[in-house]
């Protein structure tokens, strides 16, 4: 079974067939958040410490940091953004940027095997980013795209990631490192967008055996309930095999359709993870057990 290890100073994160799907917080990122992005450009990372704490509160095992702001320096934000968020908590991060020399400016701040986001198919981009993964031994997003764009193909979009695979084991880096983004888009534009998604993290995982990703909302995006669309979305995905996404753990609707997930696909053992979250307080209950012999009963929810 394929697993990819990603750790901060002193905790691991195993993402896996065989493991509970893992939620990569997207909160700490400036784009579309106008008040984050001035407070981190002027120097207030106040609001990134507390969406920190309460992502990993709700659940994330993960936390995206993205400095993303115009005009701004973006590796030197990145990389203090990084600095803080290890001084108080010891979730791993995924270092998030599309611009390289930040990537570098995180994995010199990082301590421990981050999570870099991400590469594509573009040579050039192929030819700078995976020199990085091998310098700094981390594992890395490979996004199914290339210098033609995203094709709406299945299986132009599997050859993408197939190049980044081949071409990531070309430096040295196992594909078990690299974790393949098939690119949700969204469903309201694109009506077979879900499918096209279940189809590939089907392939990605029985052929290129590699773990899978994606930024989840983007399915949503553009329609009313968009918390509904994407835990009916990420159930699905997780059922088709992706083993983690980078979303938001403060939607409720959300983490209550991974932690199901994870019970029905095997992935929580005795219903722990379940019960833990979902029990009342003080009632003292574990799973209900069904009684030996007799006829079962189908019993309605309240």
């Amino acid at each position: 079974m394929t697993q990819t290890i990603i750790s901060s100073a002193s905790k691991e994160v195993i993402i896996g067939f065989d493991q509970p799907f893992v939620v990569i917080g997207e909160r700490i990122n400036p784009t579309g958040r106008k008040l984050l992005a001035r407070e981190m450009k002027a120097g207030d990372y106040s609001r990134v410490q507390a969406d920190a704490m309460a992502q990993v509160e709700a659940g994330a095992r993960i936390l995206d940091v993205n400095a993303g702001i115009p005009l701004a320096d973006e590796p030197a934000i990145l990389a203090e953004s990084i600095r803080l968020i290890q001084s108080i908590t010891d979730t791993p991060l995924c270092i998030d940027s599309s611009i390289v020399e930040a990537l570098e400016a995180g994995l010199e701040a990082y301590e421990g095997k981050p999570l870099l986001n991400s590469v594509t198919g573009e040579d050039e981009r192929l030819e700078r980013v995976l020199p990085l993964v091998k310098k700094y031994g981390c594992a890395v997003v490979a996004i199914s795209n290339d210098d033609s764009g995203i094709s709406e193909d299945v299986n132009v979009r599997f050859d993408v990631a197939r190049k980044i695979v081949e071409r990531a084991m070309d430096y040295g880096i196992p594909a078990g490192d690299v974790i393949v983004d098939p690119l949700v888009m969204p469903i309201g534009a694109i009506n077979t967008a879900g499918r096209q998604v279940m189809e590939l993290v089907k392939r990605l995982r029985e052929e290129l055996k590699v773990n899978t990703t994606c930024g989840a909302s983007n399915l949503s995006f553009g329609l009313p309930n968009r918390n509904g669309l994407n835990s009916a979305f990420i159930s699905m995905a997780i059922a088709s095999g992706m083993t983690s996404a980078i979303t938001n753990p403060l939607h409720s609707e959300l983490m209550q359709a991974v932690r199901g997930a994870n019970v029905i696909m095997g992935h929580d053992p005795q219903c722990s993870a379940w019960i833990h979250s979902y029990r009342e307080p003080g009632s003292g209950e574990g799973p209900q057990r069904g009684r030996r012999g007799g006829r079962r009963r189908h019993v309605a929810s309240a």
